[in-house]
């Protein structure tokens, strides 16, 4: 795949960050592994992870009014750079301070930083979208090749607990052509019993 340095790009009505292409999972039906786009915009393969510096520019290019949200999703985990996410939703918020920021997340970030991370996006993220994929621990690490095995589904439930008690929003989400109608029930289940809105969203090719 060609790599470019597409930091910005437009989804619907929200500005998405793309912050790196590391992740921890390899997931069946995640568009990257066949593609190297999403809709128009441009290669999300980098050519190496954007600085501080970058990302602000590629920002301060676009008009923030314009959107309804800022979404931190690419084509990688975006808790994978923690640190630099959470600087650039700060910058954001200096520059538009109403203007809604989702992180859209496989929920491995704890085990990606190494401790809980819930706590730091406590006032500067309003949505965390978690994968949740499957309400079955096995299944969910044949769907996403975890890195960090058995242990992610858990992490991930944990993880979600977490940003019910520090983030306004937390959604859950699972892939419509991924599961059956009684898995999507017990999905529903496991989100109102965490406290988060479930949402089933299309598979996009």
């Amino acid at each position: 795949m060609k790599k470019e340095m597409t930091i910005v790009y437009d989804v619907h009505n929200g500005l998405y960050i793309n912050l790196t292409n590391r992740c921890p999972c390899a997931c069946t039906f995640c568009l990257r592994q066949t593609m190297d786009h999403v809709g128009n915009s441009g290669g999300l393969w980098l050519e190496h992870e954007p600085s501080y510096e970058e990302i602000t520019a590629a920002i301060d290019g676009c008009d923030l009014d314009k959107y309804s949200e800022a979404v931190f999703c690419g084509f990688g985990e975006p808790t994978e750079r923690l640190d630099m996410l959470l600087r650039t939703a700060q910058y954001i918020k200096s520059k538009c301070p109403e203007l809604e920021i989702r992180i859209n997340t496989n929920g491995l970030g704890d085990l990606v930083n190494g401790e809980p991370i819930a706590d730091r996006l406590s006032g500067l993220i309003d949505v965390v979208s978690i994968s949740l994929n499957t309400p079955n621990a096995e299944e969910y690490l044949r769907l996403t090749r975890s890195k960090f095995g058995e242990q992610s589904f858990d992490a991930m439930i944990r993880f979600a607990k977490d940003c019910v008690k520090t983030v306004p929003e937390v959604v859950m989400t699972t892939v419509d052509t991924t599961i059956s109608h009684e898995e999507e029930a017990q999905c529903r289940a496991i989100c109102e019993s965490i406290g988060a809105r479930y949402r089933i969203r299309p598979w996009e090719d």
